[in-house]
């Protein structure tokens, strides 16, 4: 059940990332959850290490981490795939 959960928060926070980021994205949905994904996890590294990871009620600090990292790794992931695979599939379309 943990998997499941990990892919629905990795799936939500990956588009609220891509919402974020200014102009348009072309990575593929696949792509932005498993960036949601390891957003969630550099999060939880982040706010563990500086002592934010358990609190009481919601963990908005540590969702903030979660969100801010899905971001950047979106943002990266997306520039990677446009300069590899993206270029190559829009030219052809």
């Amino acid at each position: 059940m943990g998997w499941l959960w990990a892919i629905i928060v990795g799936f939500v926070l990956g588009l609220i990332a891509k919402a974020v980021i200014p102009g348009k994205q072309h990575s593929p949905l696949w792509l932005t959850t498993i960036c949601g994904v390891l957003g969630a996890i550099v999060g939880n590294a982040v706010a563990r290490a500086l002592g934010v990871a358990a609190t009481r009620g919601i963990d908005w600090s540590r969702h903030a981490f979660q969100l801010v990292a899905a971001i950047i790794i979106v943002a990266a992931a997306d520039a990677l795939y446009m300069a590899t695979l993206g270029k190559h599939k829009h030219q052809r379309a």
